[in-house]
């Protein structure tokens, strides 16, 4: 764990190493965020980091959405999600699926990433595998412009979390 002096204090490579996990395989977030030190506190630091991805292209803001997993999707499965997506999905009990429920998850993923375009993002620690295959195959009727603000604001979540985790103060 490191602290808000010690971010403030970085230089732009260990900030990075320090928070660039906190937004799914994006480091640019950490990088646009290191220029807007000093942060009184893990509150802003947060709110710096979501106002970063807030400023940045659509295209940009799209590649964060795709950065995700499926969750419980073939890359949890084969083993290669980030630390923080494997322990966020287990805990929402998605590493314990019968396979019924996988049958019924991959549909799902694949009717959505078909909609939009984008992996189903939702902040799993807020839930469990029921409520998030029902916000999975409710959210599928949104329109793209709704879901996109809604993966982000759920991206949002996802970090200030781990940001608790990772970040005193």
């Amino acid at each position: 764990m490191t602290s808000i002096a010690a971010l403030n204090a970085a230089d732009r490579a260990t900030f990075v190493a320090a928070v660039g996990f906190a937004f799914e395989d994006s480091p640019w977030v950490a990088e646009g965020g290191w220029e807007r030190r000093p942060f009184a506190d893990r509150a802003a630091l947060h709110a710096a980091l979501v106002e970063v991805v807030a400023r940045a292209p659509v295209e940009r803001r799209l590649a964060l959405i795709a950065a995700h997993p499926d969750l419980a999707g073939r890359v949890a499965r084969e083993g290669r999600l980030t630390a923080a997506s494997r322990g966020e999905q287990a805990a929402a009990g998605l590493g314990r699926l019968e396979p019924v429920e996988l049958e019924r998850f991959g549909a799902a993923n694949a009717a959505y990433r078909a909609r939009f375009g984008f992996p189903f993002v939702i902040c799993a620690r807020n839930h469990d595998k029921a409520s998030i295959l029902a916000e999975l195959e409710r959210r599928t009727g949104n329109d793209r412009g709704d879901e996109i603000a809604t993966a982000l604001d759920e991206i949002a979540k996802i970090a200030r979390l781990r940001l608790e985790d990772a970040v005193q103060g």
